[in-house]
């Protein structure tokens, strides 16, 4: 971490245009260095050499501190003015313009609600000047980051009308984080969470994550693990997450916790947990108001419930409405919320796992109180490469519904793996789910837009460590950023955010900003194409989830093993999920159905999700069904190699020690990719029993070497 002095140092020294030393990534997007165009920032400056920004709570007090530090380092110094009248930004709640009332549209107010801002340039006695208001210090907030932004990315100021608010309420980041400092599937170090030095010491590090979350809109953070532990809920965690509310509130995000089920036995005494008991539910009141009294502005709970061994609702013959509805009772005085997860499998394995969510939930719809939210992970089955969208989006009408996601990469290569998730997250955001006709899109459902009284959100599983540069990869950090942009917008693109991104992180320069871009809008194909091509899916292996493992056969359950998935024979691959096979399609719109269970019109990216298909089964590019996987499986790991070859041509754009870092992992992709390519080839060689394509290398060693390969110390072991 940079310490300030050195910081201060490093800008004056770059506006001499001579860097003093490399970036080691810790200031994520926020870097505020000099604005290099000089005709941008001449005008930067003819708007923000005075400005005006009146302060009162603790939350604009961090927005005036954002606003003056980012200004300083990209503009240079500015001064504050005691007179809108006088100066070039007005920045003010609009209960507090004054005269500059009369420059809000009366519309307005309403449109950007409680959290949203709008910027606009006006005029006032022949002058030019930007006015950035909101109806709440929360809007002046995200209004303040917003216009930095657009001088990090240098864009123009002449004629700004932007209006801006959130199209979720709840834009969460879930930590995985364990008391013991450990992340279950994270890749990044430890926990930043230091329970040991809190309450008594705020790491200045938690300051810079809030200022991060902020600067993209996100309200909300869980704290700990979804396999929760009971310590969590006592007063010596409960003073600790206090410390860190505390820390958090001047910047938006509210705290919340994973809870454990079965807490009124395991910490209460009681002898059942059961839902409907009336002193469990007594316990359950206890302890919320035992929590509010330490954080009056305490979020709710996050529950994992019924699932992986988990205890829930239904051991004690209840259902999840029964258990979900029990904790909102005592968090609803509160204004508090339940985030129930629908990743949910109990001890018998189905016939098709992907069917579980839905046939436990879908009869449940309408049933739940209006504080809970299900929480809907973006496929089926588990985080992967590529998922269909959940069949429960457009299946709950009645209940609030918000997708989760994740940041981090258990399934895409942990943090050695570049792999930009924005157009994972768009793929099933723009999915259409004919929930209410044709465009009923899994982002309009997010919204509530077809059931506007419903509560809404999105989570992100953070991908946030120890480790310097927050999330071990330097790219990584563009997954952490895009959730935050798109929890607040879902419909934003993914190139949109790409560009942003790389801008802010990186530099404004063309030249680095349009190669790159193009090269993170493809990172998420090129992995598929060498883990998971066609449709293929949970191949990965059992330990750790770390490279290939599709012959994983000997798990406790059938669920967990490769072979479950994939089905290999001789006779072909892929899991028949139409009317033929475990029918899951009908658990989507008719209109989807069709497209996914007619060979004609299923995606190829998409084909062995749904179906179980002859190696010789003739594709649209006129090759078998086995030469176009092992196309696929080359094509992704040649495309890491290409991606080292345009990472090389760059460096003269990053600075060294990104550049070098960023290097580095490449090799490691590269390597990685290959064992992939190779292993899978191989493996499914065995049952296809058809030569590889002339014109593709032979891989280096036989398939009993990569099965024989082990990984001790795997980071992020565990269940999920």
């Amino acid at each position: 971490m940079k310490r300030p002095f050195i910081a201060l140092f490093a800008i004056a020294v770059c506006w001499l245009g001579q860097p003093v030393f490399a970036e080691n990534g810790y200031d994520l997007w926020l870097r505020y260095y000099p604005v290099k165009d000089r005709v941008l920032r001449a005008q930067y400056r003819s708007y923000l050499r005075e400005i005006y920004f009146p302060v009162g709570s603790d939350r604009l007090k961090a927005a005036q501190t954002e606003l003056t530090r980012g200004l300083s380092g990209l503009i240079g110094p500015v001064s504050q003015s005691g007179s809108a009248a006088q100066s070039g930004l007005v920045v003010a709640t609009i209960d507090k313009l004054g005269a500059l009332q009369r420059s809000v549209p009366q519309d307005a107010a309403k449109e950007i609600g409680t959290e949203g801002f709008m910027l606009k340039t006006i005029g006032q006695a022949g002058h030019r000047k930007i006015l950035l208001t909101a109806n709440t210090d929360k809007g002046i907030l995200y209004g303040t980051f917003y216009f930095l932004r657009l001088l990090q990315t240098n864009r123009k100021l002449g004629a700004l009308d932007i209006r801006e608010h959130p199209k979720t309420m709840f834009r969460i980041l879930d930590h995985w984080d364990n008391p013991n400092r450990t992340v279950e599937r994270g890749y990044a170090g430890f926990s930043i969470w230091n329970w040991h030095k809190l309450p008594g010491y705020i790491d200045p590090r938690y300051l810079d994550y809030a200022r991060a979350n902020a600067s993209v809109g996100i309200n909300g953070s869980v704290l700990n693990n979804v396999n929760a532990s009971v310590q969590m809920l006592t007063p010596a965690y409960l003073i600790k997450a206090k410390a860190l509310a505390d820390a958090f509130r001047p910047y938006g995000i509210r705290i919340y916790l994973s809870v454990k089920f079965s807490s009124p036995v395991e910490l209460g005494g009681l002898n059942t947990a059961d839902p409907l008991d009336p002193v469990v539910m007594k316990w359950w009141k206890n302890k919320v108001n035992e929590i509010y009294g330490y954080i009056p502005d305490f979020g709710g709970f996050l529950v994992k419930a019924n699932s992986e061994g988990q205890p829930g609702p239904q051991t004690y013959g209840r259902s999840h409405a029964d258990g979900a509805n029990m904790l909102a009772d005592a968090l609803a005085p509160h204004k508090g919320i339940v985030m129930w997860r629908a990743f949910v499998y109990d001890d018998k394995v189905p016939d098709d796992r992907a069917k579980q969510a839905y046939n436990e939930f879908k009869p449940l719809d309408g049933l739940f109180k209006d504080n809970v939210i299900i929480q809907v992970k973006n496929g089926p089955i588990d985080f992967q490469p590529r998922e269909p969208f959940h069949p429960l989006f457009g299946a709950l009408p009645h209940t609030p519904v918000m997708m989760e996601v994740q940041l981090t990469q258990e399934y895409l290569g942990f943090s050695t793996h570049l792999v930009y998730e924005a157009p994972l997250f768009n793929e099933c955001l723009n999915s259409d789910t004919y929930m209410m006709g044709k465009n009923s899109t899994v982002s309009a459902i997010l919204e509530g837009k077809y059931n506007p009284r419903l509560i809404t959100g999105m989570a992100g599983v953070a991908n946030i460590g120890t480790d310097i540069n927050w999330c071990g990869h330097p790219f990584a950090q563009a997954n952490w950023y895009s959730f935050g942009r798109l929890s607040w917008d879902p419909q934003q693109s993914a190139s949109d955010i790409a560009d942003d991104w790389l801008r802010m992180t990186f530099t404004n320069d063309l030249r680095f900003v349009e190669p790159m871009k193009q090269e993170m809008l493809r990172s998420r194909e090129n992995t598929v194409n060498y883990m998971t091509p066609l449709g293929l899916h949970h191949i990965m292996s059992a330990n750790g989830h770390y490279g290939p493992g599709p012959w994983t056969d000997n798990m406790a359950r059938a669920d967990w093993t490769a072979v479950y998935y994939h089905k290999a024979d001789t006779g072909g691959i892929g899991f028949d999920r139409t009317r033929s096979g475990s029918n899951t399609l009908a658990q989507y719109s008719p209109q989807v159905r069709a497209r996914f269970e007619n060979l004609e019109t299923c995606p190829d990216e998409y084909l062995l999700w749904f179906h179980h298909l002859s190696w010789r089964y003739k594709m649209r590019s006129g090759k078998t069904l086995w030469q176009e996987m092992v196309g696929h499986y080359y094509a992704g790991a040649d495309s890491v190699k290409q991606l080292q070859r345009r990472w090389d041509t760059l460096q003269s754009y990053v600075d060294s020690e990104r550049f070098l870092a960023v290097k580095q992992l490449l090799a490691i992709q590269y390597e990685e990719a290959v064992r992939w390519r190779d292993a899978c080839v191989l493996y499914f060689q065995t049952f296809s029993q058809m030569p590889i394509p002339p014109g593709y290398e032979k891989p280096e060693h036989d398939l009993n070497y990569y099965k024989s390969l082990k990984f001790p110390g795997v980071p992020g072991q565990g269940i999920n």
